[in-house]
Formats: C-alpha cells, structure tokens, sequence
C-alpha cells in the first residue's frame, strides 16, 4: 500500500515569511493553524515535561513497520519557534519515524496563544463534506485532548449526537492498517459517487463496527484480510466476529458456515464475480452478485437465462 503525503512543506504554505510565523498575530499565522504540515524531524525536540518516560521498544520497532508499510496516519502536534518546533504529542510516532528512516513527519503546528483559533480550525475542518471518518475521529480526540474538551462537549460543538462522535473515536482503537482502508474506502466512494471510480467496494464501515467486537489486534487483522479475499459481507463478518470472539460454536453452526462458504466460492467461479449469500437461522435468506459494469451484467444475465 503506497505511503499518504499528508502535508506541504512549511515553505509551500506560508512562503518566504514561514519562520516569522510564531503567533497567531503574526500575519500568515491563518494559513497555518489547522493545517498539516511536513516537518524535518531533525528540526523537532521532545517535550521535557513530557510525563511518560518509558518506551517500549519492541511495540516502537512493531510500530515503525507499520509507518513503513502504511505511512504515519495521525499527524503528531508541535508548537513552533522560529524553525524550530518542540513537540506536544505524539512521542511515540516521533520516536517510530526515526526508527523507519523518515526524514520528515506530518504535524500539526500549533502557535502561542492559538487555543480559539485552532478549535476554530478544527471545527471548520469537521464540517467538510469530504471529511473521511479517520480524519473525524482524530479530529474529535485533537479538541478532547488538545482544547481539554469532553466528548459531550465535542458533540455539542459540531451538533452531533455524544453516541456519533463516541463511535468515531471507537475507530481509532483499530490497528493503523485498517484505518488506513477506511480513508481509501471514503475516496473510492467520493469517486463512485462522481462517476469517477468503478470499483466494488468489499470493506465498508459496517465491516470496522464489526472488528472493534474482537479484543486482539491480530485478529481483526486476520478477520480483515479474510473479508478482503471472500468477499464477505457485513452479516457474515458479524457472525464470525462473534464466533471468534467466543470460540465454541456448536457443531451445526460451523458445519452450516463452512456449507455457505463453500457455496460462495463455487457461486464465485461460476459468475467470475462476487457472490454473497446472506441467511437467516429459520433458513431465509438473499444471494447477492457484484458486477462492475453493464458488460458483466449483461454477462451475468446471460449465465442465469442458459
């Protein structure tokens, strides 16, 4: 999966002017608050009244490899001084880019005294149409943890309900490979809506509400790639969340399981397209056929009308 540019330089933002930028009075400070933008790590120092001084190693290496598979997802937030930046938070993706060979790092640039100004920018930003549900959910946890706001007070802020914005947050609790399927997720539909894309989409967020059900990392990994290969659908997603989550299903449901899957999967060939079969315990049910244009449907047609 390609690596996200997610910031302009300071220089591509602000210009010549970029190291006079210090306060939000300063001319310019507009164009930058609320904005992400690549910084040399070289040019970052850590916070010394940072509280946490322990750093696991092995989960700083394991989070690295990730950053290198799938880019730095959640900008870190520094507070700039001249071209220098000191770091407010986000230690642990500071210490990883370091250990992935980054040069640079997507942040947040915070300026003295810009505490209404960046809730400003931030709500501003939550109320994009385009807006994908990663960048929400990280958006309501930058007001809770950087503007000291609970989550009631962040829904009240954006006229949302407290359940929608707790359930964007429950997004982040997912490992960074799916989150970053999420954002491809939210292009692929902007493009299909345009007209744009032709794609079937296979994950959807109902296929996330799903994973957050299981308690292992891993195994929302693992259930992920297996809804990417078959194709499941959100019902069967649920349903071997479930099982996995408490792994003694009875004989009879694993052996009707396996039945559908296989099913699927010859269904599958048969149609050289996607084929989800959906089923009820009392045994009703829906087959469901993808197709990515009229040529495959007019195929499809043909196959069922032989």
């Amino acid at each position: 999966m390609a690596k996200r540019a997610m910031g302009k330089g300071l220089s591509a933002i602000l210009g010549d002017e970029v190291a006079k930028v210090n306060k939000v009075t300063d001319k310019g400070a507009e164009k930058l608050v609320g904005t992400i933008a690549a910084i040399p790590l070289a040019h970052i120092s850590t916070n010394p009244f940072q509280p946490r001084s322990n750093f696991d190693n092995d989960a700083l290496v394991e989070l690295a490899q990730s950053i290198s598979e799938v880019g730095i997802i959640q900008p870190i937030t520094v507070r700039k001084n001249g071209m220098k930046f000191e770091l407010i938070s986000g230690e642990r993706r500071f210490r990883a880019s370091q250990i992935a060979g980054l040069t640079e790092i997507p942040a947040y640039v915070r300026l003295a005294n810009d505490r209404q100004l960046l809730e400003l920018a931030i709500v501003e930003n939550l109320q994009r149409e385009d807006l994908d549900p990663i960048e929400m959910a990280y958006s309501c946890k930058r007001m809770m943890e950087e503007l000291g706001l609970t989550q009631e007070q962040v829904a009240q802020r954006l006229g949302k309900g407290r359940s929608t914005v707790s359930n964007f947050l429950r997004l982040l609790k997912l490992p960074a490979l799916i989150q970053a399927e999420l954002r491809d997720l939210h292009r692929n539909e902007s493009m299909d809506a345009s007209g744009e894309g032709g794609s079937t989409l296979v994950f959807t967020m109902g296929h996330a509400r799903a994973l957050l059900n299981l308690p292992e990392e891993i195994t929302q990994i693992d259930l992920y790639k297996k809804i990417l290969k078959n194709g499941l659908s959100v019902r069967q997603t649920e349903r071997l969340a479930k099982e996995l989550k408490d792994p003694t299903p009875s004989v009879e449901v694993v052996q009707k399981l396996e039945a559908l899957e296989h099913l699927e999967a010859q269904l599958t060939s048969y149609f050289s397209s996607g084929v989800a079969i959906q089923r009820t315990v009392s045994g009703k049910g829906k087959i469901q056929i993808t197709f990515n244009s009229d040529t495959e449907l007019e195929r499809i047609i043909a196959i069922l009308n032989d």
